[in-house]
């Protein structure tokens, strides 16, 4: 099949090839983990249900459905807010207002938990300031579902924030203002207008939240709330139980493929702004005493997801810092930033091949892989990983066996054995953020330059080579920081497929944190959540540049 250009695929194997072994990461684990699901081992599915399922289906219902709520409300008021008044400090705001993404779930979630638990500060403050001893006062329990759910929440609402706030600023403002002239109020205008307008991006940015939410190791883990991933993780890691594993992966990718068809079906419909281009909506200028309120109310959620988790980390690492030597933690944190390089090299390599094949419209084979290929984001890397350990461990095997039967040659786990199996589950989980990058620089590239290449001489690979990367450079730097800043959060398949001694800064939180061992622990989690401030930032002015 011949593509824009008059190309057929043929003529790009090297590409095609890339594309197809970059795809691996995801498909594998995909039919393994639904070959698994079907198989008829009955013993097995009456145990999980008799025992576990329900509990953990419940739960991790109850937590979607939570943090959707919450995610939402916190996402899209705020939205709301910066994109319809101009206050004190509106546009410092409305920057700040993205930082909680850039710490991971399960660092503010140990530093909530030592925070609110019972000997924890804030409840001792409170014993010493009224006199009060144990039975006298009711506190929740923060480690708890719904502790679970206002934690993750406060760190992922910023998705919704974001696509929210792009899609109220890009609204034509002359709709309201007909809306006004007609006697509307604001709050109709934002129930019949803004918000219908707003429902596709608003979609989108709830399915990131609940793919982020039902991914989520570290937070459920040590609130001590069953779910699927804790399932996953103990029935794997803890008690050798594969074949339960991958039963409870299979119910896992059930509920995210649910999320898929929920999400498309939710951006189906959507209803257009004729006018979006005409005028954009003036802001509403308040006096420094009325909005005091807004501010007010724009400022909780940073504060609580962001300053005082990260000014408590800052306080520990003063006071108590890591027990390690430098040279000790510099090796930790040169293994994340190590494998967090190189999966983010291979994961912009793959990208490029991917988009450009999608660039080209190969045909309906070349389509579907790259839908595919793209998948692994919306899947959890606690999935990939286990739906990859067992085909990996087989070829680990059959390469040791060739090798030792042909040559004599003793060469262990090459795979399982090394950063390597690490390195293909954060391919197939991250390169989606680097597709979409890429992609979206391609979309900015006129077809004509393609054209002129090819009038010259130049084949499919020159043409991508020497005309297109040096283009596509500013997208595929911010492919490759989103990427690598994602890895160093990675926690659950890095927990699961690291090599032996092999730690990093996301492993040493999780094992100093689960010995409430916090203090020990600042210092790299502070060091993690440095790394995605930048790129947090990076978005929102790559946002504001496209809305300018």
């Amino acid at each position: 099949m011949k593509n824009q250009y008059g190309e057929t695929a043929a003529k790009t194997p090297l590409i095609g090839l890339t594309a197809s072994l970059f795809s691996l990461p995801v498909l594998i684990p995909l039919a393994v983990v639904a070959s698994s699901f079907l198989s008829l081992d009955w013993s097995t599915w009456r145990h999980l249900f008799e025992t576990v399922l329900g509990i953990y289906l419940v739960n991790t219902v109850l937590l979607m459905a939570g943090v959707a709520a919450l995610s939402l409300i916190l996402g899209l008021s705020t939205a709301w807010v910066v994109t319809q008044y101009e206050f004190l400090g509106s546009k410092f705001i409305s920057l700040f207002l993205i930082l909680p993404l850039a710490s991971p779930a399960y660092v503010i979630g140990y530093v909530y938990a030592e925070l609110l638990e019972f000997s924890g500060p804030v409840q001792s403050f409170l014993r010493e300031l009224w006199g009060w001893s144990v039975g006298d006062y009711y506190f929740p329990a923060i480690r708890s579902l719904p502790g679970a759910v206002l934690v993750i929440s406060l760190v992922l609402y910023p998705y919704v924030y974001m696509l929210a706030r792009s899609n109220f600023t890009s609204q034509s403002g002359a709709l309201a203002e007909a809306a006004r002239t007609l006697g509307s109020s604001s709050t109709r205008i934002f129930m019949e207008i803004a918000l219908p307008l707003a429902r596709p991006a608003l979609v989108a940015g709830l399915a990131l939240v609940l793919m982020e939410t039902i991914a989520d190791y570290g937070v459920v883990e040590h609130f001590g709330v069953p779910t699927f991933t804790t399932g996953i993780f103990r029935a794997w890691f803890s008690m050798g139980e594969y074949n339960t594993a991958l039963k409870l992966a299979g119910f896992l990718f059930l509920m995210v493929f649910v999320l898929l068809i929920l999400e498309l079906n939710g951006r189906k419909g959507s209803v257009a702004n004729p006018t979006s281009l005409v005028s954009s909506y003036r802001k509403k200028r308040l006096k420094w005493y009325v909005g005091i309120f807004p501010m007010t109310f724009c400022l909780m959620p940073i504060l609580l997801g962001f300053v005082i988790p990260v000014g408590y980390l800052v306080s520990l690492a003063v006071a108590n810092s890591d027990s390690l030597s430098a040279l000790r933690f510099l090796s930790f944190a040169w293994n994340s930033f190590s494998v967090a390089t190189v999966a983010a090299i291979l994961c912009c390599i793959g990208a490029l091949a991917l988009a450009y094949i999608d660039r080209n419209r190969s045909g309906r084979i070349s389509s579907s892989l790259v839908r595919l290929s793209t998948l692994g984001y919306a899947l959890p890397g606690l999935l990939l990983a286990i739906g990859l350990i067992g085909p990996l461990t087989w070829l680990d095997k059959s390469i040791a066996q060739f090798f030792s039967e042909t040559f004599d040659i003793e060469l262990g786990l090459v795979i399982t054995g090394s950063i390597f199996a690490l390195l293909i589950v954060y391919v197939g989980r991250f390169m989606t953020i680097s597709f979409n990058s890429i992609s979206s620089g391609f979309s900015q590239l006129h077809p004509n330059l393609d054209a002129v290449a090819r009038t010259l001489g130049a084949d499919s690979t020159e043409v991508l080579r020497r005309v297109h990367v040096p283009l596509l450079r500013p997208s595929i730097l911010v492919g490759m920081l989103l990427v690598f800043i994602d890895v160093v959060k990675e926690l659950p398949a890095t927990l699961i497929l690291r090599p032996f001694n092999f730690e990093t800064l996301a492993t040493r939180v999780y094992r100093l944190a689960s010995d409430e061992r916090l203090a020990e622990a600042s210092t790299a989690a502070l060091s993690i959540v440095l790394l995605g401030v930048l790129p947090a930032i990076l978005l929102f002015l790559i946002q504001e540049r496209k809305e300018t």
